[in-house]
């Protein structure tokens, strides 16, 4: 008896100190990505589409996630057909910028989280044209809601078109390295 009553006590002290990690699916479907890419005469704006994705929270605590962006999606915002966005749409699906027919997909993996007093800062990495670097950015959670908005350095993704860094002499031309995508998650 005594030994089943310590075996007992012994597996109620491990279950309340034991998470599990639990899995929030994103509803791909009304979640968003805006991007934004910017010139030296404008700016170019546009959307993209989630396949997938999911956070994990040990508790009330995101502890990882992984999300798939449909590079097929890409659609410009700001032109309207026939005055360029078509053009435009070719081009970023070009291997020029991101080569979509040999790289369908994005991936972002969320590796660390750490909490703070407006939300999460992220460490993760970022794959796009099958080449991967390392991320950081915020995210705000609530309720069943996460935002960011983050930079993405294009360049390292061998993606230097019209790019300064790179190219001399490309005047007004030149397209920033930088390109901003603002998303909204739904769970």
């Amino acid at each position: 008896m005594k030994n089943k009553l310590k075996l007992i006590i012994a597996l109620i002290v491990v279950a309340s100190t034991t998470t599990f990690a639990q899995k929030k699916e994103i509803k791909t479907s009304e979640s968003t990505i805006n991007w934004t890419g910017k010139k030296v005469t404008g700016s170019h704006a546009g959307t993209l589409s989630f396949s997938s994705g999911y956070l994990t929270f040990e508790g009330d605590q995101i502890s990882g996630g992984e999300f798939t962006v449909d590079m097929t999606s890409l659609t410009v915002t700001d032109l309207k057909a026939g005055a360029g966005k078509e053009k435009l749409e070719g081009h970023l699906n070009s291997d020029d910028f991101f080569g979509v027919a040999n790289h369908k997909t994005a991936k972002l993996t969320i590796k660390k989280a750490t909490k703070g007093k407006e939300g999460y800062s992220i460490e993760g990495s970022l794959t796009i044209k099958g080449k991967t670097n390392p991320i950081t950015f915020d995210l705000a959670i609530k309720e069943n809601a996460a935002t960011t908005t983050l930079k993405v350095d294009r360049t390292k993704y061998d993606i230097k078109y019209g790019s300064g860094s790179f190219f001399d002499n490309l005047g007004d031309k030149t397209i920033s390295d930088e390109f901003e995508l603002a998303v909204n998650l739904k769970m």
